[in-house]
C-alpha cells in the first residue's frame, strides 16, 4: 500500500488568499456657517466646559496630536497675524483638522471684529475634509470654557472670588463673562477697563444687559487689579506692559488668555498654571519670559489637568496665574461636536461634488 506525500514545493509556497479592499468612500463636504455656529452652541456653556476637560483628560493620556502652532507674520503689517493649529484627536471623537486664525487688531479702530478664524475637519479614514466651519465663535467658546474651568478647578481650596475685573473688553471677555454666568458665577462687584474708553462702555452696556452686581469702570489697570479678587486678561497686548508684582499683592487668580501683558517678574512671583508646558512656553508669553530670564521652568506649578486630578496643590499665600496658550485640539472637539448637532438636525448644508475627482482611474 501506498501513500502520497505532500508536494514539498507547493507546501513550502504561500497560499494564494482572495481579499475584499475596503469600502472606502469620499464623505461630502459641508459648510456650517456663523449663525449656525452660534444657535448650535447657545445655551451649551456647561456642556460645553465638560467637553473641554474631557479633551484635556484625552490629551494628558496622550490620545491626541497637538503639533507647535504656525505663525505668519508679515513685515509691512507687524502688528497682525494669522496662525495655524494642527491637531488631531482621538477617543470617540476620532477627528483630524486644523484652525486657521487671524489677528489683525487695527480691525477694531473701524468697528470690526480683530479676529477672524475658520476650522477644517478631515474624515480619520480617508483624510478627507468633510467640513468648514466658522470659528471665531467655536475659539472664543473653547477659550470661555477653559476659562471657566479654570475658574471653577482653581478656586475649589482658595474661596470663591467676590469681585471678578476684565482687562480688556472684546469678544473673549464677553464670552468669557457669557460662561461665568452659565455656570454658576455670580458677582458682587465687576470692573472694567480698557485702553480705549469706547470699548469700556460698551462692555459696561453690555454687563447692564445682564444679571450683574456693582459696575465700575476703573481709569487705570493699578485700580482694576487690586480691587479684584478675579482678574481676567483678554487684550491685544504684544509686550509686557503691567510690571508691578506689588499690584497683585492681595493674591487674586488670574486668568490671562491674552499672555503677554505681565512681566515675568509678575510671573515669577505667582504660583502658575498652564494648559499645556510646551506650547505655553513660547513666542515670547510672559510664562517664556520668565523661562528666558531664569533659564529654567522651576516656576511652573503645573497643568490644568494636574489641577483636576489632584497632582498639585495651589498655595494661598501667593497670586495664582492660569496661562492657556489654547490648544487645536480644543477647537477639534468643540467643532465636531457642532458638526453633529447640526448633522442631528438635519441641516447640514453639503456643497454637492466639492471634490469632483473621486475615482482613482476615472
Amino acid at each position: 500500500m501506498t501513500t502520497s506525500r505532500p508536494n514539498v514545493l507547493e507546501s513550502a509556497m504561500p497560499q494564494q488568499t482572495t481579499t475584499t479592499p475596503p469600502q472606502i468612500t469620499v464623505p461630502p463636504f459641508a459648510v456650517i456657517p456663523g449663525a449656525q455656529v452660534q444657535q448650535t452652541l447657545q445655551g451649551q456653556e456647561q456642556q460645553i466646559v465638560n467637553l473641554v476637560e474631557a479633551t484635556y483628560r484625552l490629551h494628558a493620556a496622550g490620545d491626541s496630536v497637538n503639533p507647535p502652532s504656525y505663525f505668519l507674520r508679515f513685515p509691512d503689517r507687524p502688528t497682525a497675524r494669522i496662525i495655524a493649529l494642527p491637531a488631531s484627536i482621538g477617543g470617540q471623537v476620532r477627528v483630524d483638522g486644523m484652525k486657521w486664525i487671524s489677528s489683525f487688531p487695527a480691525n477694531v479702530t473701524a468697528g470690526v471684529p480683530r479676529a477672524s478664524a475658520v476650522l477644517i475637519l478631515n474624515d480619520h479614514d480617508t483624510g478627507y475634509p468633510f467640513a468648514c466651519l466658522e470659528s471665531s465663535i467655536i475659539s472664543a467658546s473653547r477659550t470661555a470654557a477653559m476659562a471657566a474651568s479654570a475658574a471653577d478647578r482653581l478656586t475649589r481650596h482658595r474661596g470663591r472670588p467676590t469681585r471678578i475685573g476684565f482687562f480688556g473688553t472684546g469678544l473673549i471677555a464677553r464670552y468669557i463673562h457669557t460662561f461665568l454666568s452659565a455656570t454658576g458665577w455670580s458677582f458682587e462687584q465687576t470692573g472694567v477697563h480698557d485702553v480705549s474708553a469706547d470699548s469700556a462702555a460698551g462692555f459696561r452696556t453690555y454687563l447692564q444687559q445682564t444679571p450683574t452686581g456693582r459696575i465700575t469702570v476703573h481709569d487705570s489697570p493699578e485700580q482694576l487689579i487690586r480691587a479684584s479678587d478675579l482678574v481676567v486678561f483678554a487684550t491685544v497686548a504684544g509686550r509686557p506692559h503691567v510690571t508691578d508684582p506689588a499690584w497683585f499683592d492681595h493674591n487674586p487668580l488670574v486668568l490671562y488668555v491674552s499672555l503677554r501683558d505681565l512681566a515675568p517678574e509678575i510671573v515669577l512671583a505667582s504660583a502658575n498654571i498652564v494648559d499645556d508646558v510646551d506650547h505655553c512656553l513660547k513666542a515670547d508669553t510672559s510664562p517664556h519670559l520668565a523661562e528666558q530670564l531664569t533659564g529654567n521652568r522651576d516656576f511652573l506649578t503645573g497643568t490644568l489637568h494636574d489641577v483636576m486630578t489632584g497632582r498639585v496643590e495651589l498655595p494661598e499665600d501667593r497670586p495664582v496665574v492660569f496661562s492657556p496658550f489654547g490648544l487645536g485640539v480644543l477647537d477639534l472637539a468643540v467643532g465636531k461636536h457642532v458638526y453633529d448637532e447640526v448633522t442631528r438636525a438635519g441641516q447640514l448644508h453639503v456643497v454637492d461634488d466639492f471634490f469632483h475627482e473621486t475615482r482613482r482611474y476615472g
